[in-house]
């Protein structure tokens, strides 16, 4: 169970309120209940993580119940994929149960409302059932058929479960209150005839229980003590209550339904049936597409269960609709990648590197760390030869004073192995370069010992020799939408916001020899590129890699620099917009005063802003007094950023860390170990 330190949401305090009130311990039980007509998507695990978090937390049993009440869009495809989901994020349901395990019952249950005059079957069509129950200001009119005899009334209910009737002919209705202000009490269907097989029961049945039937006496069948749902079922607590009124035994466990809010995502859609049209209209290649929000699609991109967890913990649980920001999943994935994924090298845009000064014919084998972040993760070898690829965007011929990377007569270090020096280029006819000639100090080999491999650059790069470089396919998802709410345009359809870079496919890019070995499942940093998981799709032969995401959130950055752009000249001039390190600055200013989720978002936002700071915004801030800690941990976070971008260290960013290392404040030690 949590601390009692630790806060408790508001179903947490709920649950403690009825155990501090006599509700047994022991008779705690939740559930997970999705229906199987679609693959889980983050919205689920929302739910998933809830439930089977709260049972975790009191040691109580929580059922796996899958409501498989309409066979027209049900399949065993669909359970299987849930359970694997469900699995997968690590959590284990104490029994695996389907409303189609209770039909007899319900059906049972039926028999007994309608000999109770609670219950009657209306044969008038779908439309007249629909006008005549009124409007949230005028009461509903009853139906015909609702004083229906009670003998004539079973007659056809049996008949109609016998198959004897055609959909749509006939529905049970429960006898409630026509005038109720709750709509959802103007006499709700019960069962309604569907002439298909189901995936489970076959052709057992011809009739099939509405959801709000079966919900809450499933719940009572299970003993389960409270039922969580998503807002849209608040109104429809009062039938929940008033279907178990009909059917409570006071020495059995009655269940409490109580709500909270669904989670939506920016950029994303989260219906399964607009999921399904992209399905079914080949915009996505299935439901695990790695662009979809589903469960299997962003395990197929790369996300860890641990990320999709954390994601859930600092999203919270709320009374209240709203988007959570889809750079917040990035961010969860970000930081638990960085701590498990193992650091190699690939060129996706490669450009021939010949350095002019290195024997021909020679390969030395150079030694790279697995992953700094991770304590004796080891390393392996890289081999290295005078001819390289490294990015097409690492060079340029003139370049200014920030920038980091390669040009003419400027040293740069190539990871874990020299620093260059470039001296020239070759063009082809139409001016573009082809190769580019440098020359290396060979004392300088990383890791040697020697007086020339201790000095400083400011910039690193990554690459592969040539010679040695195995080829792939490497395929960079963006966002799936243009648009942060692509379903809240009203009668414009979500489809008109696709957008058209959300998948970009490299044939040919090289990577180091060690990603041949790569498995399933295994997660790797290219280095300075992002994090990358081998695909399904993959061969021995064949290596295909997926872009699980961005070292540093580039959306962010594209959307910061769109509204730069559309900024009034005149509001510049008046200097009414604040900087990125100002913005850094005031952040972490209160940083110290946050905890949980507002914490990890100050972080987040922190790093976001840093994409935009320069090593001269940042240095100055290096002095700052050691009681504004705040603002040591921000200029902390907004150097890592930079490093990981490339920066090469110096004696005063060095000096910097270590200060931090040494402080008192845990929030900035830790700061400190991360880019030790």
């Amino acid at each position: 169970m949590k601390e009692a330190s630790e806060s408790l949401n508001f179903l947490e305090h709920i649950i403690a309120e009825d155990l501090k009130s006599g509700l047994s311990k022991d008779d705690l039980r939740f559930r997970f209940p999705p229906e199987p007509n679609g693959y889980l998507h983050i919205g689920h695990a929302a739910s998933i993580c809830l439930n089977f978090g709260l049972g975790e937390d009191h040691q109580s049993p929580v059922n796996l119940r899958f409501d498989d009440t309409n066979p027209i869009k049900e399949e065993q495809e669909f359970v299987d994929s849930i359970k694997n989901d469900i699995e997968w994020l690590g959590f284990k349901w104490a029994q695996e149960c389907y409303t189609s395990d209770y039909f007899q019952q319900l059906y049972d249950w039926a028999i007994e409302l309608i000999k109770n005059g609670k219950a009657y079957v209306d044969g008038q069509s779908p439309e007249l059932i629909a006008e005549q129950k009124g409007t949230p200001t005028s009461p509903g009119k009853p139906s015909p058929h609702r004083d229906r005899p009670t003998e004539e009334n079973l007659e056809i209910f049996e008949k109609m479960k016998n198959g004897e009737y055609p959909a749509g002919s006939y529905v049970l209705r429960a006898k409630i209150d026509m005038a109720s202000p709750n709509m959802l009490m103007r006499d709700p269907l019960m069962y309604r005839i569907v002439n298909r097989a189901h995936h489970r029961t076959g052709t057992d049945w011809c009739i099939y229980p509405m959801y709000d039937w079966a919900h809450g006496q499933s719940d009572y069948i299970e003993q389960v003590s409270h039922s969580l749902c998503t807002l849209e079922f608040k109104s429809h607590r009062e039938l929940y209550d008033w279907f178990l009124d009909q059917i409570y035994d006071e020495n059995k466990l009655r269940p409490k339904q109580r709500e909270f809010a669904r989670r939506n995502l920016s950029y994303t859609v989260m219906s399964k049936r607009k999921l399904l049209e992209l399905v079914q209209t080949k915009t996505v290649a299935g439901w695990d597409d790695p662009r979809m929000p589903t469960i299997s699609g962003l395990r197929r991109r790369g996300y860890t269960p641990e990320s999709i967890r954390k994601f859930s913990e600092i999203s919270g649980i709320s009374k209240r609709d709203s988007v959570t920001d889809v750079s917040l999943l990035e961010y969860a994935i970000r930081e638990d990648l960085n701590k498990r994924a193992t650091r190699a090298m690939a060129v996706i845009d490669p450009v021939k590197l010949v350095i002019t000064n290195y024997p021909e014919g020679k390969t030395e084998m150079l030694e790279a760390e697995n992953n700094p972040e991770m304590e004796n993760s080891g390393s392996h070898e890289v081999p290295f030869s005078r001819e390289l690829y490294i990015e097409k965007e690492d060079f340029k011929e003139e370049a200014g004073s920030k920038y980091f990377r390669l040009t003419i007569g400027k040293e740069v270090r190539l990871k874990n192995a020299y620093i260059i020096k470039g001296e020239s280029v070759v063009k082809d006819e139409k001016g573009n370069i082809t190769e580019i000639h440098c020359t290396a100090d060979l004392e300088s080999r990383s890791g040697s010992g020697t007086e020339a491999s201790m000095r400083k650059v400011k910039g690193t790069l990554h690459w592969v020799s040539i010679q040695h470089a195995i080829k792939a396919e490497i395929r960079e998802y963006d966002r799936l939408f243009l648009d942060e709410a692509p379903d809240a345009h009203g009668e414009k359809s979500f489809m008109e916001f696709l957008n058209p870079e959300s998948l970009k496919i490299t044939k040919e890019a090289y990577l180091e020899p060690f990603l041949q070995e790569a498995k399933l499942e295994d997660k790797f940093q290219f280095q300075r590129v992002g994090y990358f998981t081998l695909d399904k799709d993959a061969t021995a032969e064949y290596l295909i890699f997926n872009k699980t995401v961005g070292l540093k959130d580039s959306w962010a950055k594209a959307q910061s620099k769109e509204q730069k752009q559309a900024q009034p000249q005149q509001q510049k001039q008046q200097g009414q917009g604040r900087s990125p390190i100002n913005e850094i600055q005031k952040i972490s200013k209160k940083y110290t005063n946050l905890s949980g989720a507002k914490l990890e978002t100050a972080r987040a936002n922190i790093a976001k802003l840093a994409e935009d700071v320069s090593y001269e915004d940042l240095e100055p801030l290096f002095g700052t007094a050691k009681k504004k800690v705040g603002t040591r941990i921000g200029v902390t976070i907004a150097l890592g950023v930079l490093l990981e971008k490339g920066l090469e260290r110096n004696e005063a960013i060095d000096a910097f860390i270590q200060a931090g290392l040494k402080d008192d404040n845990e929030l900035l030690v830790e700061e400190a170990k991360l880019i030790k």
